[in-house]
């Protein structure tokens, strides 16, 4: 199996179609959070018709934006996936920037039990402050190693020890469901320069606002979804939406949806540099026509000598 990982803008989709080409009989996978949603076609640069070239495409647009899809899903969906592409004698080509679906996929998840509703409710009504305070009590470790900013992890880690008594990193020892070791992978991460990615980031917000983003916003508030779900909080959806409310200009809501893609962007790039394994290849040079056809034999020849 191939995997093209890396943050948003830098040319995975494109590479992974090439590869498929060359490679022959290939399926494309996403392992991407947002494009999973139909109703977010645009705002998540899901490939078009013409940009898939004929290559089969798995697992992008088909979930409803009403619902709130997360990374277990994912993985179990995309395992099935992969394990029909390989009965069937297909390539499959893992594409996507959302780090913890490939981690899910690849390592399998903490079998952490539902939290207790009263215990989750309890924590996150904490000042943040006291939060990490009560964490270094029940877990030192986790408090030592989040950012005491963090919210969402410092919750997260406190509640599961409340509730269960093991911390999570004793629950993420006992991980189960990854592929790794059942699997032939061969790896890339695209890393390309910043200031190319982050121009490419912002011609790419200002062509969605061009060609149809605004209708996909307009739709999804029309059907009058909680706001907390995922496909609501994509980038892009809440500016839109505060734009369309007269809350903000379209020029405000442009440059918010392009700072807020430069930010997602920049923690995808720290997250693919830090986190996979170190001999995963990384690639740091912006992508063109050539480029994309000489990474393709690279991968190519990577899953014939695998």
């Amino acid at each position: 199996m191939a995997l093209i990982a890396g943050p948003t803008a830098s040319g995975k989709s494109a590479l992974s179609v090439a590869l498929a080409q060359m490679a022959g009989d290939a399926v494309v996978v996403n392992a991407d959070a947002s494009q999973v949603y139909a109703d977010l076609a645009i705002l998540s640069a899901r490939p078009s018709a013409e940009e898939m070239q004929g290559v089969a495409h798995r697992l992008f647009g088909h979930v409803d934006a009403a619902v709130a899809h997360n990374a277990a899903r994912w993985a179990d969906e995309a395992r099935g996936v992969i394990s029909r592409a390989h009965a069937a004698g297909k390539l499959p080509v893992l594409v996507g920037g959302t780090g913890l679906y490939l981690r899910t996929l690849l390592d399998g998840i903490a079998p952490v039990p539902e939290i207790d509703p009263q215990i989750r409710e309890a924590v996150r009504a904490l000042p943040l402050a006291e939060a990490h305070a009560a964490l270094a009590g029940a877990d030192p470790d986790a408090a030592a190693r989040l950012n005491p900013a963090d919210a969402t992890r410092v919750a997260r880690a406190l509640e599961v020890v409340r509730a269960t008594g093991r911390t999570l990193a004793d629950w993420q020892q006992a991980r189960e469901g990854g592929i790794a070791d059942d699997i032939a992978l061969t790896p890339l991460i695209l890393l390309p320069p910043r200031d190319w990615l982050r121009a490419r980031c912002d011609a790419r917000l200002e062509q969605m606002f061009a060609s149809g983003a605004v209708e996909e916003v307009e739709a999804l508030l029309a059907r009058g979804l909680d706001p907390d779900l995922p496909a609501m909080r994509a980038i892009g959806v809440p500016q839109i939406a505060a734009w369309l409310r007269g809350e903000s200009t379209r020029d405000e809501a442009l440059a918010q949806a392009q700072a807020a893609t430069r930010q997602y962007a920049k923690r995808q790039f720290t997250w693919f540099r830090h986190q996979p394994p170190a001999d995963w290849p990384r690639h740091a040079e912006s992508l063109n026509i050539d480029s994309i056809k000489q990474l393709a034999i690279i991968l190519r020849d990577g899953l014939l000598t695998g």
